[in-house]
């Protein structure tokens, strides 16, 4: 029963991939399509989050908020 869980978790992740045709590239290249298309509300979103949780960093290298890695 695991393996065709397994199976079809597989194929099924394999039907998702597909090529982006040179005609489609465009709409990928456009600033809404960005992860951070506003830079300026990803800095405040970041400060916000920071502020809350009490610690610096963290959303780009491994290691806890205490400062130890």
């Amino acid at each position: 029963m695991v393996k065709l869980i397994l199976v079809l978790t597989t194929l099924g992740s394999l039907t998702a991939c597909s090529q982006v045709q040179p005609w489609e590239r465009g709409y990928l290249a456009k600033q809404e399509m960005a992860w951070d298309s506003d830079p300026l509300e990803r800095a405040l979103n970041d400060h916000i989050f920071f502020s809350k949780e009490a610690s610096s960093g963290g959303n780009t290298a491994a290691g806890g908020g205490c400062g130890c890695n």
